[in-house]
């Protein structure tokens, strides 16, 4: 199905949303997989920024067209509309800061209000940092609302490629045996 200004491809195609507070890490992890750079520098997303990503697994080709979106609240009315046509999502928090996480609910919600049923994953990014606020015993959320969870890093690539692979296997695209083919990325310090 392909989706208002997206390019159609020959192979299988998903509107991923991606959201969090602002900070979490969600443009570096999208620009980790796009470039293989780790972005130092924090700049904030204005209103969405959508990014194809193409992955290549066992059974052919993948597509998701990444929904950036801003993280900040001042942008929170134009949200519901980025949300519209999602086939999938994965929400973020950075564990280096308690507010993101508790902010979690609120994202889910206003999320499941546009997309209703679609597979969710929940990634808590920055575990490469020593400062951790928020401890893995911690997070329950994921557990309440059946979602899957990763702890993820875009700066050392810890499970980076997880989120991507459980949501191909939940959209029925590839079998659970199937692994992603990864191109290799170094981590950068």
């Amino acid at each position: 199905m392909a989706l208002p200004n997206q390019n159609t491809v020959d192979y299988p195609s998903f509107k991923l949303v991606i959201v969090g507070d602002g900070g979490t890490g969600k443009t570096t992890f999208v620009k980790r997989h796009l470039t293989g750079e780790f972005e130092k520098k924090y700049e904030p997303t204005i209103g969405v920024e959508v990014h194809p990503l193409d992955f290549t697994t066992n059974c052919g080709k993948i597509r998701f067209y990444c929904w950036d979106t801003a993280g900040q609240e001042k942008f929170g009315g134009l949200r519901d509309g980025y949300y519209i046509h999602g086939q999938c999502a994965i929400i973020m928090f950075d564990v280096t800061s308690r507010l993101t996480y508790k902010n979690v609910p609120t994202w889910h919600r206003d999320l499941c209000r546009v997309c209703e049923n679609i597979p969710i994953v929940l990634c808590g990014n920055k575990v490469d940092v020593k400062n951790r606020q928020v401890k893995a015993k911690q997070v329950t959320f994921h557990r309440k609302k059946n979602l899957q969870y990763y702890e993820i890093s875009a700066k050392s690539n810890y499970n980076f490629e997880k989120p991507f692979l459980y949501l191909a296997r939940k959209l029925a695209v590839i079998p659970t045996s199937t692994s992603l083919k990864q191109w290799p990325l170094s981590p950068r310090k």
